[in-house]
């Protein structure tokens, strides 16, 4: 994208979010990959090298070679020291202009919430990678404890407390999302007034109904993606840039705005 175009389009986001009262900022894998995380259905993503049809909630349940490459794909792939970029701390400050209702993300990094947008502002649909817990006694562990154990040779970590198996506390394939969660970032997309997808191509479902919820509802939409969306004509604002390109530009937009 030329960057007199992203500037241009930028302005036209910028003009929605300084007259939204209600803005929810929807976030997926493209969001992440700024950080090198690695995405999943991209050419030369996780689902590449590894199989998703070995990674359902059942088989980790019953099989101890699901297990042991569930904790080699959390090991190689999703379990890492990642950083917020300039996205995240973008969509933070948005938050600290007064500007942002929500984060609805996809991703289970907890970026977000290392770059400063508060917990409760933050509805992680698919869960995040934060904590591991036991399934038998409830004991919980950190990312970084668990890592560390992995790097030090466990292939399958097991709780210290009770020796129960330990389960990232993301969605595996054929897990319920988390109900509560779902439910109030559907509530929350029906009663926003400005919805802005960064990074998803909205094609996993549950999750992406919530922009269907929120046009539905009457409230503008601005896409921030480098490929298609099923959603492209719906937007008022289309941009075809990443997300740590076009979100600082934007929100320095605003708060020129707001200081004016």
């Amino acid at each position: 994208m030329e960057e007199q175009n992203l500037d241009t389009l930028a302005k036209q986001a910028a003009e929605l979010i300084i007259n939204a009262q209600k803005i929810i900022v929807f976030t997926g894998a493209g969001v992440s990959t700024e950080s090198g995380i690695p995405d999943f259905r991209s050419p030369g993503g996780i689902w590449d090298r590894f199989d998703p049809r070995d990674f359902t909630y059942q088989k980790f349940l019953t099989d101890p070679k699901g297990r042991r490459k569930m904790w080699q794909l959390q090991q190689e792939g999703i379990m890492t020291d990642a950083e917020p970029n300039p996205a995240h701390h973008a969509i933070t400050e948005l938050d600290r202009l007064g500007k942002l209702d929500c984060v609805i993300t996809q991703n289970v990094d907890y970026l977000h919430q290392k770059a400063g947008v508060p917990d409760d502002k933050v509805f992680e649909l698919h869960g995040n990678n934060k904590w591991i817990k036991c399934l038998s006694c409830g004991q919980r562990y950190t990312h970084e404890q668990i890592k560390a154990r992995l790097d030090a040779g466990e292939d399958i970590p097991d709780c210290e407390v009770c020796q129960g198996l330990l389960k990232p506390e993301i969605i595996f394939f054929g897990e319920s999302l988390p109900v509560e969660t779902l439910q109030e970032a559907a509530n929350r997309s029906h009663n926003c007034n400005l919805f802005i997808v960064i990074g998803s191509t909205l094609v996993i479902y549950p999750a992406a109904y919530m922009p269907m919820y929120a046009t539905s509802s009457g409230a503008k939409l601005v896409i921030i993606n480098l490929s298609s969306t099923p959603m492209d004509e719906q937007a008022t604002v289309l941009i075809r840039a990443k997300a740590g390109e076009a979100m600082p530009v934007i929100v320095q937009q605003v708060r020129e705005r707001i200081n004016r």
